[in-house]
């Protein structure tokens, strides 16, 4: 086909090593393998590969990668699979084509999974070879220009999420700033389209009012740099684009008025001394604006980002503020073009081309990578993931002088996570320039960082409030689950031989043995492991190892009179257990908890707020009915001289009403913090039906809600979606 063609003659414009066979039989193969589909807009499903090649083109890529292009749809929309590609196309190519394509065939449990399961598998593919995230950027690039076509308003938010949540700060993480640029503008003007037009009428407007305002300080910036014996390249002005101004607006929280530096300058000099030279010619022409100068020449950026930044006032020019950029033009090459402008692949077998050496090279996905290892789930690494790739950075020095990159608002204790997951674990305290900080220091750039660590230490649980890197999170994170997990395998296995104690039964490992099958647990720890965290009661065990426990006595059977002190059952005050319904009321057939006569008095404890999915017991009151409680409610200890009062209840599987939850979240105090807080529960299929601020001051918000939710597993996510913003600080269940 002529594209195809036309595509091979390109590459071998610019790589004299440019297999032009192999991109010719691809693109052959790619337009039989799409002959049938199309687009949404009606073109021939093969201009999209086509196009998505000529994006990697543009970048000058290898033969490789541009087949890749051409072929990352096929495995995944056609008959062709991998093993056809390997046969034709060789191991290299089916191995990039592989880690392009997404998991679609799985069945997994929701879109947010589907997402978190291919992140992950992009995160592995590019550990090994980084040229699967170009081709995955260039095929993201494309589907969003060509994002309007898509007919239904919620899948374009959908993608247009997606891109400025994790694509677009990949692009960045490998320094192709043009392109991240480009899918943050596409994006910004599917999200959030009133914004991005307002924008763009003020800029319009100040652009008549100084029609030539650019362009004079160009001129004002080259004659001082000459002045100074500094010759520049090329001097380039240009407004900030409608994205970068809205992010400013909302993390300043100041109106477009407010701003003052929407314009913004590169200057390319000839080599490093000259960009030195030409910061002095600056700082000495205008005045600095204090806290603005980032030299990236002397400590770049991971991604080879260099530059040095700062901010002056330009008082003849109406004292315009403006932020200028000072770099070579290879720095420039490398900030526009990122990892494509230095590409190692270009070197031929020499080239560092294994895992390790991408790791090396990018320990950015070194980071991912730890996070996958300690993640919890899917989910938990997609939430970690994100809060990592949206942050600004510091840089650190250890006390043999190694530089660590951290996320700005960074500790000692994600240093130390950093520098090693062992070294996180047994952190017990820390120095930071010579001197004794608390954990929860935040660091500076430039700081040096000693980490005290001390044989057995283990995670604190508490620091998982104030680390900011997805890696220590996930750390501190997994080992409180493996905690938790461990009490709840021994208060199960407790609760089993305890209730089956009472129905004078010998929980024995062969009998509990009989029970997995039916509860359909693997094996008996796991089913230690549901009892004590409430998702299974110890009757319902019992029930399945003895099945005869479950027959009902005959209705002519009496009823028992009074029972053994201490032994859980039907109460003499109740009489046959029915069941029992709304927060407070008398108990009728068909409501959430089973174990209750009907008409009898009952409320749901507020001292601890049980929900669905935990243990509940009864507390019975003569004159007042039932108080039900979470079974490691401390309240109950209050009740333990009086057994005879506790009353064995459970939730009613088949019930749907819902229960009120409740949450205390830190939050940043900012004007949309409430908002943002009611707005991420409905979005998890929440309500929230109590607010109240318990605490305020200038950086934090103390937040009460009370959220309506199914069962503790829906309120644990909510939680888990509250957590994920970087603005909340602390998100805790609150029992009283």
């Amino acid at each position: 086909m002529e594209e195809a063609l036309a595509l091979a003659r390109r590459v071998a414009g610019y790589d004299p090593r440019a297999d032009v066979a192999l991109i010719e039989r691809a693109g052959r193969t790619a337009a039989e393998a799409h002959a049938s589909q199309r687009r949404e807009n009606g073109d021939p499903y093969i201009t999209h590969p086509i196009a998505v090649a000529n994006i990697l083109a543009d970048y000058r890529l290898d033969s490789a990668t541009i087949a890749t292009a051409l072929l990352h749809d096929v495995a995944e929309d056609t008959a062709f699979g991998l093993k056809e590609i390997e046969r034709r196309f060789g191991a290299e190519v089916a191995r990039l084509v592989d880690g392009v394509t997404k998991l679609t065939r799985l069945e997994l449990q929701s879109e947010r999974t589907k997402q978190a399961e291919n992140l992950r598998k992009l995160v592995l593919a590019m550990s090994e070879d980084i040229r699967v995230l170009l081709v995955k950027l260039a095929d993201r690039l494309h589907n969003m220009r060509t994002l309007h076509f898509v007919p239904k308003a919620e899948r374009r938010r959908k993608t247009a999420r997606e891109t400025i949540e994790i694509f677009a700060p990949l692009a960045e993480r490998i320094g192709m700033d043009a392109l991240k640029a480009e899918l943050e503008t596409l994006s910004f003007q599917e999200l959030h389209p009133e914004a991005r037009q307002t924008i763009a009428a003020r800029l319009t407007y100040l652009r008549g009012q100084s029609a030539n305002l650019i362009k004079e300080i160009e001129h004002d910036l080259k004659r001082v740099l000459a002045r100074h014996g500094v010759h520049a390249l090329d001097v380039m002005g240009r407004e900030k684009s409608p994205y970068s101004i809205w992010l400013k607006m909302q993390k300043k929280n100041v109106a477009f008025e407010a701003l003052s530096d929407v314009m913004a300058f590169r200057v390319i000099v000839e080599d490093r001394a000259a960009c030195y030279a030409a910061l002095g010619a600056v700082h000495d022409a205008y005045r600095v604006v204090p806290g603005r100068f980032k030299d990236y020449i002397s400590t770049p950026k991971t991604n080879g980002y260099q530059s040095l930044h700062t901010g002056v006032t330009v008082p003849e020019r109406r004292n315009a503020k403006i932020e200028v950029q000072i770099r070579t033009r290879e720095m420039h090459e490398v900030a526009e073009n990122g990892v494509a402008a230095h590409w190692i692949y270009k070197q031929g077998p020499e080239g560092n081309t294994s895992a390790a050496g991408n790791r090396k090279r990018y320990p950015w996905v070194r980071a991912l990578l730890d996070i996958l290892e300690n993640a919890e789930g899917a989910q938990d690494f997609l939430d970690h993931t994100k809060l990592e790739l949206h942050r600004d950075q510091v840089f650190c020095f250890s006390p043999k002088g190694d530089l660590i990159e951290l996320p700005r608002g960074a500790t000692p204790v994600d240093f130390a996570y950093e520098v090693h997951s062992q070294v996180g674990d047994s952190c017990v305290g820390a120095k930071v320039n010579g001197k004794i900080v608390p954990l929860r220091h935040q660091l500076e750039n430039g700081d040096q960082v000693e980490i005290i660590t001390a044989r057995g230490g283990q995670p604190n649980p508490a620091w998982e409030r104030f680390v900011v890197t997805g890696k220590a999170r996930a750390r501190i994170r997994r080992f409180v689950h493996a905690r938790q997990k461990e009490e709840h395998r021994e208060s199960g296995r407790a609760a089993i031989v305890k209730a089956f104690r009472q129905e004078g039964v010998d929980a024995t490992e062969k009998l509990l043995e009989g029970a997995l099958k039916p509860l359909k647990q693997p094996g008996l720890e796991e089913l230690y492991t549901a009892v004590g965290s409430g998702s299974l009661s110890p009757r319902e065990v019992l029930h399945a190892a003895v099945p005869e426990l479950r027959i009902p006595p005959r209705a002519t059977d009496p009823l028992p009179l009074t029972r053994p002190r201490g032994r859980l059952g039907a109460s003499p005050l109740l009489g046959r257990p029915e069941r029992a319904g709304s927060p407070r009321g008398a108990a009728s057939a068909g409501l959430p908890v089973t174990g209750i006569v009907t008409g009898m008095p009952y409320h749901f404890a507020g001292c601890c707020h049980p929900l669905p999915g935990e243990r509940i017991l009864g507390i019975v009151t003569t004159g007042k009915g039932v108080t039900i409680h979470a079974a490691d409610c401390h309240t109950l200890e209050n009740f333990a001289a009086t057994p005879e009062r506790f009353l064995d209840i459970d939730w009613d599987e088949t019930s749907s009403a819902a229960r009120v939850g409740r949450v205390v979240v830190e939050t940043r105090n900012r004007n949309s913090a409430l908002a943002a807080l009611t707005e991420t529960v409905a979005q998890n299929d929440g309500a929230v039906t109590g607010l109240k601020v318990q605490h305020r001051d200038a950086e934090a918000i103390e937040v009460l809600l009370d959220v309506e939710v199914a069962d503790l597993r829906h309120l644990e996510r909510i939680m888990a979606a509250l957590r994920a913003p970087a603005d909340n600080l602390r998100v805790e269940r609150m029992r009283g």
